[in-house]
């Protein structure tokens, strides 16, 4: 299988960072992080999940496989160690990862992400699922599903309900060319995924990054995930949602640089 697509800023002798989208996402709405870090003097590569963008898909699609899939992308750039960056389901990511591979990751920022999903029993995750998948059974559009979701996972006010403000533009675009298969299997692997046991043997910079508005992953998780990583810090982003790079991308850039400067050997 061919390595996932990915955007490379950057020399190869610089330091890496690996920006690792969420569900509704995709390599393009990590850009303001991207050149960021890019002004700091690190590399920086932004990947399409496997099934997003020109990313082939993987089979069986579960988090082992999209954790190969990130070796098999750093392997392809030539990257023997590098900082991983998670939104979300990308946060899940980097914890599989490093259950894999922790001589490849020099630190781990996580942001608006959980160790495992919810409840562990059936019947949630079938709710979920039922939820989320929903308007695709009833015909709606990956665009039609943007429009609802998007708005409600932001934080609240400034902009009319049913207008999707011009910092969310990106995550609306993003979300709206996820091909439909692909959103289906990542919201299957996403109910499957239970981590908690990584978190203490976690022996590099961690920062755990949380919103205040975040219904998806609320800060009182994302403190929680923190007190069982040893050493990790913790911080919460006021007046953002769970879409917190895109809502609030200057407060999420500051905590960014100074988590970079904890990890720069």
């Amino acid at each position: 299988m061919n390595a996932p697509v990915f955007t490379d800023l950057g020399l190869p002798t610089q330091p890496a960072v690996v920006f690792l989208h969420g569900v509704g996402g995709g390599r393009h709405g990590w850009a303001a992080q991207q050149a960021h870090v890019a002004a700091l003097g690190w590399r920086s590569l932004a990947w399409d999940m496997p099934g997003y963008g020109d990313s082939a898909m993987v089979s069986p699609y579960d988090f082992a496989h999209l954790a190969q899939a990130l070796w098999q992308m750093l392997d392809a750039a030539h990257i023997d160690q590098a900082v991983l960056v998670g939104h979300s389901m990308g946060a899940m990511v980097a914890l599989q990862a490093w259950t894999q591979a922790p001589e490849r990751i020099s630190g781990l920022m996580l942001a608006a992400s959980s160790p495992a999903f919810g409840h562990s029993d059936g019947d949630f995750q079938k709710q979920f699922l039922a939820q989320r998948l929903a308007p695709l059974e009833a015909g709606k559009t990956m665009g039609d599903i943007a429009d609802k979701l998007i708005p409600t996972m932001a934080a609240p006010g400034g902009d009319a309900a049913h207008l999707i403000p011009a910092k969310l533009k990106s995550a609306h675009q993003s979300m709206s060319a996820v091909p439909p298969a692909t959103y289906r299997a990542a919201l299957h692997a996403l109910v499957q995924f239970e981590q908690r046991a990584a978190l203490p043997t976690l022996t590099v910079p961690v920062l755990c990054l949380a919103a205040a508005h975040d219904r998806t992953a609320p800060p009182a998780v994302m403190e929680r995930m923190a007190q069982k990583i040893p050493g990790a810090r913790y911080a919460c982003l006021a007046g953002a949602g769970h879409l917190l790079h895109c809502e609030q991308p200057e407060a999420f850039n500051a905590e960014l640089e100074q988590f970079l400067k904890d990890v720069k050997p």
